[in-house]
C-alpha cells in the first residue's frame, strides 16, 4: 500500500522544518526580496516561503553540479632537510550528504537522465556528481502551471511524469498530498502528517489523471539529428536563426541539461584549491586554444553547436536520448527572444535548398 500524507497549506512550513531535521532539504524560493523576481532552489531555512506558483528561473542542476565547487585542496610542504625539496599534500573535498529536493518539476528531474549519461555511465565516472546523485531524493510536483514556453511532451516527458522521482506532490484546493514512490522515501513521511481522507484522495487522483492527459508543446523532434547534419553547412540558415544572439550565455546557465565547465587552480603562497565552475559553449573564450586558434570563433558556430549538441550529437551518442527536457527556460530568459523550438522546427524544412 502506498504511503501518503496530507499537508494543509498553513502547515507546510512546519512540516518542512521537521523534514529538514531528517535530511538536508532544498526548496524552490525567491532569490531576491521581490515577488516577481527570479527563483531557484536554495537550502531550506525556517520561514523561507516555497515558490510553487511558477517554474523556477534556475533549474535544480546546481544541487548536483554546483555553480562553483572545490574539488580538492593542496599544499606544498618544504622538507626540513633541504629548502629546494618539498612534498605535495592533497585533500579530496568530496561531500555527499543525504539530500531531498522538495518541489522539483518533472522536466527538471527528467533532465538528470542526460547528466547521468555524461557523468555517471562511463567510460569515465565523475565521483563528485555521482555520489551526490546517489544521495539525493526528489519530491516532484505534478505540474499544473505550464505556460506557452513549455514543451516537455515534445521531448518525451510530461507534466505528470514521475520518472526518477521518489515522492509525488499533488497540490489540492487546501493543501498537498505527498506520496512515497520508492521504499527509500517512505521513512521520510513518518510523523509528518495524516493520511488524506477519501475526498482529498479523489481530488488528487482526478488532478493526476487530467494532467497526465495534457500534451505540452507541439515540437516534432523526429529526425532532427539527420536534419541538423544536412543543415550544418547552410550558413544562410544559421545566420537567419541566430542573427539576434548576444552570446550572453544565459540560455546555458538556466538550462538543466547544459554541463560545460572549467577547472582552475587558485593558489596563494604554498596553498591552493582546485575549482570547477560552470562555463558556457556560447562564450568565445570557451573554445579558445593556447595557440590563439578558436574552432568556433563566431556566435553562429557557437549557437549551431548548442543546437547540435542537444538534438543531434547527444541522441547519436546516447541512443536516442535528447539533450533537452522541454522546460522552456532558455526561451523565457533570452534577452532577444530566440526560441529554440523555431530553430529545431525549421531544421527539416527545405533541407535541400
Amino acid at each position: 500500500m502506498a504511503v501518503k500524507i496530507f499537508i494543509a497549506t498553513d502547515r507546510l512550513d512546519s512540516v518542512l522544518e521537521k523534514l529538514s531535521t531528517k535530511i538536508d532539504l532544498w526548496i524552490p524560493a525567491l532569490l531576491k526580496d521581490d515577488k516577481s523576481g527570479p527563483t531557484g532552489f536554495v537550502p531550506y531555512e525556517p520561514g523561507k516561503a516555497v515558490a510553487f506558483d511558477r517554474q523556477t528561473t534556475m533549474s535544480l542542476k546546481k544541487v548536483l553540479l554546483p555553480q562553483v565547487e572545490t574539488l580538492l585542496r593542496f599544499e606544498y610542504r618544504k622538507e626540513p632537510e633541504g629548502a629546494i625539496n618539498s612534498t605535495l599534500a592533497v585533500e579530496d573535498r568530496r561531500e555527499a550528504r543525504p539530500t531531498l529536493v522538495f518541489g522539483a518539476r518533472p522536466c527538471d528531474v527528467r533532465a538528470l537522465t542526460t547528466l547521468d549519461r555524461v557523468f555517471s555511465n562511463g567510460p569515465y565516472v565523475d565521483p563528485y556528481y555521482t555520489e551526490r546523485r546517489k544521495n539525493t531524493l526528489f519530491a516532484t510536483l505534478v505540474c499544473r502551471q505550464t505556460d506557452a514556453k513549455c514543451f516537455c511532451s515534445s521531448v518525451g516527458g510530461g507534466p505528470a511524469d514521475m520518472e526518477g522521482s521518489h515522492l509525488r506532490i499533488v497540490r489540492t484546493d487546501d493543501g498537498y498530498i505527498v506520496e512515497a514512490l520508492t521504499k527509500e522515501a517512505q521513512s521520510l513521511l513518518d510523523n509528518l502528517g495524516d493520511a488524506p481522507d477519501a475526498s482529498r484522495e479523489k481530488q488528487a487522483a482526478e488532478i493526476v489523471e487530467e494532467v497526465s492527459r495534457r500534451r505540452v508543446g507541439d515540437l516534432d523532434t523526429e529526425g532532427s539529428a539527420e536534419a541538423f547534419r544536412k543543415r550544418f553547412e547552410q550558413t544562410d540558415y544559421w545566420v537567419q536563426m541566430v542573427s539576434q544572439c548576444l552570446s550572453c550565455g544565459v540560455c546555458t546557465y538556466v538550462c538543466p541539461t547544459c554541463y560545460c565547465f572549467s577547472i582552475t587552480d587558485e593558489a596563494e603562497n604554498l596553498k591552493g584549491e582546485r575549482l570547477r565552475s560552470w562555463d558556457s559553449c556560447m562564450f568565445y573564450h570557451y573554445t579558445l586554444e593556447a595557440s590563439g586558434h578558436n574552432p568556433r570563433p563566431t556566435k553562429l558556430e557557437r549557437y549551431r553547436n548548442r543546437v547540435g549538441h542537444k538534438f543531434s550529437y547527444i541522441p547519436e551518442r546516447y541512443e536516442g536520448l535528447l539533450g533537452c527536457c522541454g522546460c522552456g527556460r532558455c526561451i523565457r530568459s533570452c534577452p532577444v527572444s530566440i526560441d529554440i523550438r523555431q530553430v529545431v522546427g525549421h531544421l527539416k524544412e527545405n533541407t535541400n535548398e
